[in-house]
């Protein structure tokens, strides 16, 4: 078999020797037909030269850019960039070079002419084919089994315009302009499969765009090249050749196309790195324990992440110290001593009735937020920090405008100290159990916290019933679940069950209740949302963990559930019309299973139109594989049997109903994993 760099050898010297004879009999037909003598070349052998010569730069290219597997996209723009500015360069010294023979008699000869022709020939060739070679890596950066057909189909057209030049088609020929209508449409269907685009950072898309508007000048610069030398006293004029007119329009669709994709999502770039980034800072949190950090790290992370999360210019942390009446403060861009006089500026009683409120009841009131008057900063937002309502300190972040904090950094920052108050909790419950052998004890604290973490009380709608049920088999577990209304229309319900159980999984299941909060505000389809999901847990998963979780869209006004899933269990449906239930499967991959940009291809978008009086029953496994005393499980069957025979039924009955089966088929036994479930029943739709 021959190696790559075999091949990119052989396609280089067939090049050159191809390359030499278009211009060598190019320049003899010339020569003949000026001075009236017969040479015996045939007429045909410049346009097979130009064949060979197209198809060795082309396999050359393909092998040459396909050595570099691991160059990311920004190498390839670039390499790109220096061929169009090597052969820009040579070309504009080739005008220069005819400019000074332009007024004598080697400039006005039809084989200097030519000559110089033959050279540009080579470098815009060169150009556009390894442009071409670039653009087929940027379209294959995802690939599916469609896309790689549709373009061997492209190959292939390409292939029969090059032998199309024995038939000297050209303008005004039908053929001619079907072939570039089709080149035309393809073109525009690759350069609509742009999915590199969202891998780019903010950053990285400028300097993209400009590189395509480089490449862009360049093919205007070369087009504009052709046109002005294009002649009848050419024996291959480019102008009128098929398959150079289509590698053009490819090559100048596709950068054009990058050029407003790129400067469209730019606006959205900032957005999603700032998710990404409040992502990461919540999971150094969630993963401070494991990582050794001890709890002042955990404050210090704390201050860190809240400032970045809301911009803040500011910023102190107060923390009491556990039988100390002193408190610890850490501050950012403010000194200590300047902290009495910010406070002196709030309206008196604002912070302080905050402050001496319950935190669970005040959990989201706009009372976090005061003015602050004739001072350097404007706004201040206060967030106390609770474990199991004893305070723990506060978070205090300012800003130098007035109104700086709205309700989504408000929800953010209680992401971050949800989780800070988990990691500082756990942090107590580990050093307790250690001292004292009170471990369990101090986990049923844990396990408080983590309930608060799931939703007490599903919200109702006017078109569905909805109702929830969580249980662990440990103190702590790592099922989770949660609901986002995005309007009267549209709710978001998500659920999820990490591998394991007990605390390592309670942990993971808060990061996953961080991601869901941090994403859905989004508002991403299904399949994005899992990819973006498992694109920031696998870099806080151990290797060992995954997370299996089901997204679903309701929406009212569709009448449908859109819905994806990740290796979670199947969904049950009840068809109230045909008084049947059945489950949907579908493909679907567990969460932190595949950790590099390949997830996108296990996860598919399914969708289910309902009707009133339809049931949707979501789970976990501990369900289903509940087990009696026989070790057998409670199973599928079993549990569609159940919604089937209580459909009339409300959904609280129903569950009620499921419970109710599910222990008295395990008898005495306790159960062995994690188990949830919602059920949601649709009503009447109202208008």
């Amino acid at each position: 078999m021959i190696s790559r760099t075999l091949r990119i050898r052989i396609s280089f010297i067939l090049g050159v020797i191809s390359f030499l004879l278009l211009s060598a009999s190019g320049l003899v037909l010339t020569f003949s037909k000026y001075n009236d003598i017969p040479t015996g070349i045939p007429h045909f052998l410049p346009h097979l030269a130009f064949i060979i010569f197209f198809l060795s730069l082309y396999v050359f290219y393909h092998y040459h850019l396909g050595r570099l597997k691991n160059a990311n996209l920004q190498d390839l723009l670039w390499k790109v960039f220096v061929t169009g500015l090597i052969a820009t360069i040579l070309s504009l010294g080739l005008i220069l070079f005819e400019f000074l023979f332009r007024n004598n008699r080697i400039g006005q000869n039809p084989l200097f002419i030519n000559f110089i022709y033959f050279l540009n020939l080579g470098l815009i060739l060169a150009f556009l084919l390894s442009t071409f070679v670039v653009w087929e890596r940027f379209i294959f950066y995802q690939k599916s089994k469609r896309l790689v057909y549709s373009w061997k189909s492209f190959l292939y057209l390409l292939l029969l315009s090059l032998f199309l030049i024995f038939l000297q088609i050209g303008f005004g020929d039908p053929i001619f302009y079907i072939i570039i209508g089709m080149s035309f449409i393809i073109s525009i269907y690759f350069s609509v499969n742009l999915k590199w685009v969202a891998y780019l950072n903010y950053k990285q898309k400028w300097k993209s765009i400009l590189l395509f508007i480089l490449v862009a000048i360049y093919l205007g610069y070369f087009i504009k090249r052709i046109l002005d030398d294009s002649s009848d006293e050419l024996e291959l004029d480019l102008f009128d050749n098929i398959t150079t007119l289509i590698i053009f329009i490819f090559v100048f669709v596709y950068a054009i196309t990058s050029i407003l994709v790129l400067l469209f999502n730019l606006p959205t770039s900032s957005v999603f790195e700032k998710k990404l980034e409040e992502i990461i800072n919540f999971q150094r949190l969630s993963q401070s324990r494991n990582t050794g950090k001890n709890k002042e790290e955990v404050y210090e992370i704390l201050l860190e992440s809240a400032v970045s999360a809301v911009m803040a210019d500011a910023a102190w942390l107060d923390i009491d110290q556990p039988g100390s009446l002193e408190t610890k403060q850490l501050t950012y861009k403010i000194k200590k001593k300047d902290i009495p006089d910010v406070l002196d500026h709030i309206p008196k009683g604002k912070i302080k009735k905050l402050l001496s409120s319950d935190p669970v009841k005040n959990l989201r009131t706009n009372r976090y937020i005061s003015s602050i008057r004739d001072y350097k900063y404007r706004s201040i937002l206060v967030f106390p920090i609770y474990i199991q309502n004893d305070s723990l300190g506060t978070l205090n972040l300012l800003k130098e405008i007035s109104d700086g904090f709205n309700d989504e950094m408000i929800d953010i920052i209680g992401t971050f100290i949800n989780q800070a108050s988990i990691s500082i909790e756990n942090f107590n419950l580990i050093d307790a159990a250690v001292e004292n052998e009170r471990y369990k004890k101090e986990l049923n604290i844990a396990k408080t916290v983590q309930r608060n973490l799931l939703p007490a009380k599903l919200e109702q709608s006017d078109f569905y019933d909805i109702i929830g049920y969580s249980e662990s088999a440990d103190e702590v577990g790592g099922d989770y679940y949660d609901i986002f209304k995005i309007n009267e229309d549209k709710t978001i319900i998500i659920i999820g069950d990490v591998s394991g159980k007990g605390t390592s999984a309670a942990f993971h299941m808060s990061q996953l209740k961080g991601i869901f909060h941090s994403l859905v505000q989004l508002q991403l389809s299904p399949k994005d949302f899992l990819i973006y999901a498992n694109n920031a847990l696998a870099k806080g998963l151990d290797k060992n963990s995954f997370i299996t979780a089901a997204y679903y869209i309701i929406d009212r006004t569709k009448g449908s559930v859109v819905f994806s899933r990740a290796g979670h269990c199947p969904t049950l449906y009840y068809d109230h019309g045909k008084n049947s239930a059945n489950y949907f499967y579908g493909i679907g991959l567990g969460l932190g299973i595949i950790r590099n940009n390949e997830f996108y291809r296990y996860v598919n978008i399914d969708k289910i139109e309902y009707n009133p009086k339809d049931i949707l029953v979501l789970f976990t496994d501990g369900i289903t594989e509940a087990r009696n005393i026989k070790q057998e499980e409670f199973g599928y069957d079993r549990l569609k049997n159940i919604i089937v025979e209580n459909a009339e039924s409300s959904p609280n009955e129903i569950k009620e109903a499921i419970v109710k089966e599910m222990y008295s088929f395990c008898g005495t036994n306790a159960l062995e994993d994690d188990s949830t479930l919602i059920i949601i029943k649709f009503k009447e739709n109202k208008t």
